[in-house]
């Protein structure tokens, strides 16, 4: 429903404007944009944007980058896709999506998560935009693989795939509450065939944190999968340093994968 304050406290060309936005379904609109839709000439462009900023109908993303809000969307406080909104910082698509979101996307789980991880090769900051919490983190352009492109509403976002956000799921499992339950997830992926396993192991093998690849590598062999699959992740691991993933260094010696394994771990 149309907020009548918000419409009645429009000036003529704040209304050409939004009725212009509208028409052209826009989410985001460039200061050039808004150029564009004006008189040549106009010189009180950033009065007009200053008051629809004000109005709640344009919210800033970054300079001269905002979100539009429709007039039907102001008393309701409608939110713009979080998936969005990244490639506002990142037009060459050199980032994706990743971790927590990304864990709720494909149901490894049910909780909502508050923060959108945003991995690149550029920045590390964190930003709130449109009461939404971002994290942008650095990460090495090594870890730039088995990503792809989602449709959101006609516009692509870069997210990691299923099998990627598997891999990164063990390497960052705190938000689903830890190692355990990283184990528990991949089991239930497999079990359910919602995976290309052959992807997941090539994946992991490329995957620079020795430490994931182990956890990965023994949790799969734990499930089932056959050796002949694994040896390329069980090579990948062959040569490094014995390692505990709970610290303890009392149990049984694997040596496959290079790991001590207490009796709590089975």
């Amino acid at each position: 429903m149309i907020n009548k304050n918000t419409v009645s406290s429009l000036t003529g060309k704040e209304a050409e404007l939004v009725a212009r936005m509208s028409y052209e379904k826009k989410d985001i609109v460039t200061a050039g944009e808004l150029d564009s839709y004006l008189p040549r000439g106009f010189s009180y462009r950033r009065k007009l944007v200053y008051n629809l900023r004000k109005k709640k109908i344009l919210i800033p993303i970054k300079n001269g980058v905002y979100i539009f809000v429709p007039l039907e969307a102001v008393s309701t406080g409608r939110r713009i896709s979080e998936f969005l909104i990244p490639a506002v910082f990142f037009p060459r698509s050199d980032y994706y999506i990743g971790y927590s979101v990304m864990y709720n996307y494909y149901n490894f789980t049910s909780q909502q998560f508050q923060t959108v991880y945003v991995l690149n090769t550029r920045m590390s900051r964190e930003r709130t935009i449109a009461g939404l919490s971002f994290k942008f983190i650095k990460i090495a352009a090594q870890r730039f693989y088995g990503l792809e492109e989602i449709d959101i509403n006609g516009k692509k976002a870069v997210v990691s795939s299923r099998e990627r956000t598997l891999v990164d799921l063990f390497y960052y499992s705190k938000p689903v509450g830890g190692p355990n339950a990283a184990i528990d997830i991949m089991n239930r992926t497999i079990k359910a065939g919602k995976c290309d396993i052959r992807k997941l192991i090539e994946y992991a093998v490329k995957f620079p944190v020795i430490k994931t690849r182990k956890l990965i590598g023994l949790t799969l062999e734990k499930s089932g999968v056959n050796e002949k699959m694994l040896a390329p992740l069980a090579k990948s691991v062959k040569k490094t340093s014995l390692i505990s993933f709970t610290g303890d260094r009392k149990g049984k010696i694997n040596e496959k994968w290079r790991v001590i394994v207490s009796a709590a771990q089975g």
